[in-house]
């Protein structure tokens, strides 16, 4: 429950939003009634041309003053959230994607001012009360404050306040906030029950560690909350973005007759979802401040559970041996595929033995072309050279095709050499046999960091892999996959020789020849 202060400064920052929304939209089209017809019948028909005109507020960036429009992936929903009065849906979309804004504000507005009422009861269900209600506030500001809005369609407001977790219109289109497990019974205007039910952001960290609490408010979903709709007609969502693999949103989309639409910031082929708001150097950014489990957990619906086959306490940093004291060191090479997405991490890994210690020395794990690993490779040889260290390079066979050796020859032409890769022939068996076979060497202690990458960018990135490395991932693994090539060359000579005993006079210190 709110503090009378948290309720304040809520009101204040409510009104300090009414007077944002009351000053930028104002009518400033001069046009005929003819042309104010046309206009307003194109807006219940685009809903990209709707969400430009009557909410530049939320769409025009302050920095550049220019707007920001809707993504494929808003009109896609709010025209499927149109057609089907029924719909059962699950919105599974990354963060950062608009789904509140949407699915609390705009699309319930769109539905609104369509020729035939689609629209009697909405139901907006949040983490907490609190928090439904503040969500509640945002749609009550535009209804009674958006200038364009109301010169189009009428005066909106008639009474209740967001902060008592109910209002209605002039329409009588009646609004209700209500948090998880909250009791939703009973809720009705007049003679109509919920038709439009939205359940934004259940899932929180704290929630989803406690599988008994998941499946308590799965069951209030699916029975309670569901059954406010007439006999379950009307459209019913979920939005979020998937942070466990047991949260209500994931047991909610595995229902079959659930429609499912999964947002990740990169779509399938590399790209920026919503290539209008972000450029790829800063979802790049983003990855790299947030780190790899957390990008994947918070913009990729893929969360992962750390320490799934290798755990945190398992990665230990050294004092790197002399040079010298190498028996062997390689480097292996994971490049992807060169016309695979644009996602995809290029990775190489600088591995050395010294007695049955492996060490990790150095690490190229960069969302990158071919190419700029292979320049990367090729200053690697020189630096390797200048220390005195002879590295044996290798690659998957698989990989040592055409298309990719091709950018090491081009390299290697500028450079007057080849580097000398030898092709990882051997018959792979599954890959997370192969890596999870290798992580005991990181418990029992055999592998060590140089602690001189500690801060080292892709060196960290390959860590994170590592941990997150768990079967069935859809995330990245080609850091702890090159670990492994790398380890299997470096271990694939050993023996263990039988001992043989001999008999007769022991020796001595006499007549021990040097």
């Amino acid at each position: 429950m709110a503090t009378k202060a948290e309720i304040i400064k809520a009101q204040e920052k409510w009104k300090q939003h009414c007077e944002t929304v009351q000053a930028a939209t104002a009518v400033i089209i001069n046009e005929t009634e003819e042309q104010r017809t046309r206009r307003i019948n194109r807006m219940r028909s685009d809903y990209a041309a709707f969400v430009d005109y009557y909410f530049p507020h939320w769409t025009i960036n302050p920095e550049t003053g220019k707007a920001t429009p809707c993504a494929p992936f808003h009109i896609d929903a709010a025209n499927k959230i149109l057609k089907n009065r029924n719909l059962k849906a699950g919105f599974m979309w990354h963060r950062g994607a608009a789904k509140s804004t949407n699915m609390d504000v705009f699309i319930p507005m769109w539905l609104m001012i369509q020729p035939r009422r689609e629209i009697n009861v909405m139901v907006l269900v949040g983490k907490s009360e609190d928090n439904a209600k503040t969500l509640l506030g945002d749609i009550q500001a535009e209804l009674q404050y958006n200038q364009r809005y109301i010169a189009d369609f009428g005066e909106q407001f008639n009474n209740g306040h967001w902060e008592d977790g109910e209002f209605v219109t002039q329409s009588e289109v009646a609004f209700f906030a209500r948090g998880r497990g909250q009791s939703p019974r009973g809720l009705r205007y007049r003679s109509h029950r919920p038709d439009y039910v939205v359940i934004d952001d259940l899932d929180d960290d704290e929630l989803v560690e406690s599988p008994a609490r998941v499946s308590k408010l799965f069951d209030w979903v699916r029975s309670a909350l569901f059954g406010t709709l007439d006999g379950g007609r009307g459209r019913f969502f979920m939005v979020g973005n998937l942070i466990a693999k047991n949260s209500v949103l994931a047991r909610w989309c595995e229902i079959k007759t659930v429609h499912v639409t999964r947002v990740n910031i990169y779509d399938r082929k590399g790209d920026i979802s919503w290539a209008a708001k972000w450029t790829p150097e800063e979802v790049r950014q983003i990855e790299a401040i947030a780190g790899y489990r957390a990008f994947q957990k918070e913009y990729m619906n893929n969360p992962i559970i750390e320490g799934a086959v290798f755990r945190n306490e398992w990665i230990h940093w050294g004092k790197r041996p002399a040079w010298s004291k190498f028996s062997e060191i390689v480097l292996y090479i994971d490049p992807s595929f060169k016309g695979s997405t644009k996602n995809d991490f290029k990775a190489a890994k600088l591995w050395g033995k010294v007695g049955t210690a492996l060490w990790h020395l150095r690490a190229f794990v960069r969302q990158c072309s071919v190419a700029e690993m292979v320049r990367w490779c090729y200053d690697l040889y020189e630096w390797s050279r200048g220390q005195g260290i002879a590295v044996r390079w290798y690659m998957e066979a698989n990989f040592m095709q055409d298309t990719i050796l091709d950018e090491f020859r081009r390299e290697g032409e500028l450079r007057g050499y080849q580097l000398p890769i030898t092709g990882d022939k051997r018959k792979k068996p599954d890959k997370f046999q192969r890596i999870e076979a290798v992580s005991p060497l990181w418990e029992r202690g055999f592998v060590t960091y140089d602690e001189t990458q500690r801060d080292d960018p892709d060196m960290l990135a390959g860590i994170d892999q590592t941990l997150a490395f768990e079967k069935g991932m859809r995330g990245h693994d080609d850091a702890p996959d090159a670990d492994e090539g790398a380890i299997w060359i470096l271990q694939r000579d050993t023996r263990v020789h039988s001992f043989n005993p001999s008999f007769g006079m022991r020796k001595t210190a006499k007549n021990i020849s040097w």
